[in-house]
């Protein structure tokens, strides 16, 4: 049998990044070993995302993956966020890996900014999502049954009410014009509590929404099922 590629997944906890997964899972080409994901270590929980670490573990748990925490301060200058990347490529290329996956969709400057992050490391950059209809895709997502809430929202795109929010075919349908369905531009994030590679659903509920930094945040809890 062919020898798969080494690859860790740059995990935002979100559904492009569940859908990255299953894309390189099903390709068969690449062999998807960690998950690296950013952490804003002043409120403990994924950068821009707000989602609890507890949570964070839960996922890599339901798909049997190890995280490598990126730990940024609060705030982040970019050359803190750049050393500790740079500190997780060094590990990637004592691992072995040989790539690095994205889940972006269409900003050329953040592509090119990842690429910038492994030049001369010997990893290559894989973007398995890149440039496909963001509609079509976000249908496809929702049709395979991945669930997800929006964590993060910016009210100069969507009204905050749509804070915490599950991501469906109905609030698809209520998006506003001019609104990326997959929330590409930053409108919003979200959180994924199952997807076709998880071993088992997370529970979990919707807290407070809170406005923060210009953006409104909603909560999700895990649930505990005993």
């Amino acid at each position: 049998m062919p020898t798969t590629k080494k690859t860790w997944l740059w995990w935002s906890s979100g559904k492009d990044s569940a859908w990255t997964l299953h894309e390189l899972r099903k390709g068969g080409e690449y062999s998807v070993d960690a998950l690296v994901t950013s952490v804003n270590v002043a409120v403990d929980r994924v950068a821009m995302h707000a989602v609890r670490r507890s949570l964070l573990e839960a996922q890599g748990e339901a798909l049997n993956l190890p995280i490598h925490v990126m730990e940024l301060p609060y705030p982040c200058p970019n050359g803190a966020y750049e050393a500790a990347a740079a500190d997780i490529v060094e590990q990637a290329r004592k691992a072995g890996v040989t790539h690095m996956a994205f889940g972006d969709l269409f900003l050329a400057d953040i592509r090119a900014y990842r690429e910038g992050l492994l030049r001369d490391s010997g990893i290559e950059c894989v973007f398995p999502l890149w440039h496909r209809d963001t509609s079509e895709l976000a249908r496809e997502i929702v049709d395979a049954g991945v669930s997800a809430y929006l964590t993060c929202v910016d009210p100069k795109a969507l009204p905050p009410e749509f804070a915490g929010r599950r991501y469906s075919s109905e609030l698809l349908a209520e998006l506003p014009a001019g609104v990326d369905p997959c929330g590409e531009n930053g409108e919003f994030h979200t959180f994924v509590n199952d997807s076709p590679d998880f071993a088992a659903p997370l529970t979990v509920a919707v807290g407070e929404r809170v406005e923060r930094d210009g953006f409104w945040f909603a909560d999700v809890l895990p649930v505990n099922r005993n």
